[in-house]
C-alpha cells in the first residue's frame, strides 16, 4: 500500500470508530496506530511524538486554570456574580437574560472552560430564567451559548493549545480574545431581545445605589482574578503558565480566606476532579497530536491545503469562508482540541501564505469551535444544559438556532475584519 492510501486508512478508520459511538481520543489514537503500522514508519516514533506534543511548557498552564476554576466555581463565587449582576441589570425588560450573559463572560474570565461555566452558572440560572417567563427551552439555550463564550475570553485552554501548535504568542492571543468575546456576549442578548419580544416576562426590582456597592464589594474578590492574571502576564510580571498557577493560589486564598466557602477536607475531591478534568484534556492532545502528525508524514496535510488553496483560486476572502464553512462541520462532531491539532497544521500555512495574521486566524478558528460547543451532536454544553433542565436536546432546536446565527454574524465580522481582534494587541504595543 502506498503512501496515499495510509490516509484513506487513516480517515477511514477514524470516520468508522466515530460511528460506532467509540470516544473521540480513541478514534484518533487508534486510527493513527494503524495507519503508522501499516506505512511501516518506525513504531518508536509513537512514543516520540507523544511526548514532544504533551512536554511543553506552555501546557502545564491547562491543569493550573482547571485547578483555579473548580476552586472559585466551589467558592461561591459564581452567586456573588450573579448577585452583582442582577444589582446593575436585572431591572431591565430582559434583565435576567442579560445577567445570564454577563456572568457567563465574567465566569469565562475566571474558568476559561465551557462546561465548566455552564455547570456552575446553569443551576442557579436556568430555574430563575423559567420562573421569570422565557419558557422551559430559552433558558438552558442560552445557557449553554453562554457558556461558549467561556473558551475565547481569557484565560482560555484553547487558545493555550493554538499558541503551542501555532508558535503565536499565547500573551498576545488573550489580549486578542477580549474583544470577540464581548461581541459573542452583545449578540446573545441582541437574539434574546428578539426571540422574547412577545413574552411577558418578570424582572428584579431596581437596586439601589447602597446595595449595588453592597454587591459589587462582595464580587470584589472575583472580579479581581482576571485582572490579576491579565495584569501580570501583560505587565510581564508572569507568562501565561505562571499566571495559571497564581490563579490557582489565588483562588485558594479567596475561597479558604475571604468567602469562607471552601474547607481544607474539600482540596482532595478538587484536586482529584482537576487531575481527571486534565487527564481527559491531555489524552484528546495527545492522540490528536498523534493523528496530525500522521496526516503531514503521509504528505495528505499540504494536498488538502493546496486544494483548498486552488478551490479558492488565491483569494484570501473566498478560503476564509472555505475555512470557516469546514471548521462549522468539524466543530459539530469534534472537540476543539482534537480539531486545532489536526486543523491548524493543514489550515494555517495557507492563510500565512495569502497574508493573514496568525493570531487573528487563531481567534477565527477558536471562536468557530467554540460555537461547536452548541451545535448538536457533539455540543458538550448543550448535554451539561439539558441535564441540568431535564429536557432533551431536540427540545432546544428551535431556540439554540437563532443563538448560534446571533454568534456566526460575530464570526464573520471578526473573520473579515481581523482588526477586531488584532486592535486591544496593537494597542498595548504587543
Amino acid at each position: 500500500m502506498g503512501m496515499g492510501s495510509t490516509s484513506i486508512l487513516l480517515f477511514g478508520i477514524f470516520v468508522l470508530l466515530l460511528v460506532l459511538n467509540v470516544p473521540i481520543a480513541i478514534s484518533l489514537g487508534i486510527a493513527a496506530l494503524a495507519a503508522v503500522v501499516n506505512s511501516g514508519l518506525p513504531i518508536g516514533m509513537i512514543a516520540t511524538n507523544v511526548y514532544s506534543a504533551s512536554s511543553k511548557f506552555a501546557l502545564l498552564a491547562i491543569p493550573f486554570f482547571i485547578i483555579g476554576g473548580n476552586i472559585m466555581e466551589k467558592a461561591g463565587i459564581s452567586e456573588q456574580l450573579i448577585t452583582f449582576a442582577k444589582a446593575c441589570v436585572g431591572h431591565r425588560r430582559i434583565g435576567i437574560a442579560m445577567v445570564c450573559v454577563i456572568v457567563c463572560c465574567f465566569f469565562a474570565a475566571i474558568s476559561g472552560s465551557g462546561p465548566a461555566t455552564v455547570a456552575a452558572l446553569g443551576l442557579i440560572m436556568i430555574p430563575a430564567m423559567v420562573e421569570a417567563g422565557y419558557g422551559k427551552t430559552l433558558p438552558p439555550s442560552l445557557m449553554a451559548a453562554g457558556g461558549a463564550i467561556g473558551v475565547i475570553i481569557p484565560p482560555s485552554v484553547t487558545f493555550i493549545v493554538y499558541g503551542s501548535i501555532s508558535g503565536a504568542s499565547i500573551g498576545k492571543m488573550f489580549m486578542a480574545g477580549i474583544v470577540p468575546g464581548i461581541m459573542m456576549g452583545l449578540a446573545l442578548v441582541i437574539a434574546v431581545m428578539f426571540m422574547v419580544r412577545n413574552k411577558e416576562l418578570k424582572h428584579y426590582p431596581k437596586a439601589s445605589g447602597a446595595e449595588r456597592w453592597k454587591a459589587f464589594k462582595s464580587a470584589f474578590w472575583g472580579l479581581l482574578m482576571p485582572i490579576i492574571i491579565l495584569g501580570g502576564i501583560y505587565s510581564g510580571v508572569f507568562t501565561p503558565t505562571e499566571s495559571a498557577a497564581v490563579s490557582a493560589v489565588y483562588g485558594f486564598f479567596v475561597g479558604l480566606f475571604i468567602y469562607k466557602k471552601l474547607k481544607i477536607k474539600d482540596l482532595g475531591r478538587i484536586f482529584i476532579e482537576s487531575a481527571s478534568q486534565t487527564g481527559v484534556v491531555m489524552w484528546v492532545m495527545i492522540c490528536a497530536s498523534l493523528f496530525a502528525w500522521v496526516v503531514t508524514v503521509d504528505g495528505v496535510g499540504v494536498t488538502i491545503g493546496n486544494m483548498f488553496m486552488a478551490i479558492s483560486g488565491g483569494n484570501l476572502y473566498i478560503y476564509l469562508l472555505i475555512v470557516n464553512i469546514l471548521l462549522i462541520f468539524v466543530g459539530m462532531v469534534m472537540d476543539a482540541n482534537s480539531a486545532l491539532y489536526i486543523f491548524v497544521p493543514i489550515l494555517l500555512p495557507v492563510a500565512q501564505q495569502l497574508g493573514y495574521d496568525v493570531v487573528a486566524f487563531g481567534i477565527m478558528m477558536c471562536v468557530n469551535l467554540a460555537i461547536g460547543l452548541v451545535t448538536p451532536p457533539v455540543g458538550v454544553n448543550l448535554f451539561v444544559a439539558c441535564n441540568i433542565a431535564e429536557i432533551s436536546i431536540k427540545d432546544l432546536i428551535k431556540d439554540i438556532l437563532p443563538l448560534i446565527a446571533a454568534f456566526i454574524v460575530v464570526l464573520l465580522l471578526i473573520t473579515y475584519i481581523p482588526q477586531i481582534s488584532l486592535f486591544l494587541p496593537s494597542l498595548m504595543g504587543m
